[in-house]
């Protein structure tokens, strides 16, 4: 018998993959990989040394563990690779990072077929 939870959570996220992503480039040096990636945030919040609660929140990309394939291998998120977003005439920069020592990736769900990606915006590009 199927493990009803987990056929559940795969119809999912085939769902989340086709009606719920925009295309993206991963990119790690010279290397770069094309991704669709359903955009999402998470707010950290930590209290620094005098009791004040800083809250900060990183753009986050979902993305298929399996597609992030980098010079013919699947990888991790590492931090500082890039993620470059399309936007209107350009592109938006976006750099692989968590605050004050949380992790910079997560997997999504039990299974680790999806990837939550934390980020910053660093810069934009324009198109040629």
């Amino acid at each position: 018998m199927a493990d009803l939870l987990q056929t559940g959570s795969t119809w999912l996220e085939d769902q989340r993959h086709q009606h719920m992503t925009r295309p993206v480039t991963y990119l790690r040096g010279a290397d770069s990989v094309a991704l669709n990636a359903t955009v999402g945030r998470t707010v950290f919040e930590q209290q620094d040394q005098f009791g004040v609660i800083q809250r900060t929140e990183t753009r986050d990309y979902l993305v298929r563990a399996i597609d992030l394939v980098l010079d013919g291998a699947q990888t991790e998120p590492r931090v500082g690779d890039r993620i470059r977003e399309p936007n209107g005439t350009g592109a938006l920069l976006y750099e692989v990072m968590a605050p004050g020592g949380e992790p910079h990736f997560r997997f999504s769900d039990p299974e680790r077929i999806t990837l939550r990606i934390h980020t910053k915006l660093t810069g934009k590009e324009a198109t040629p």
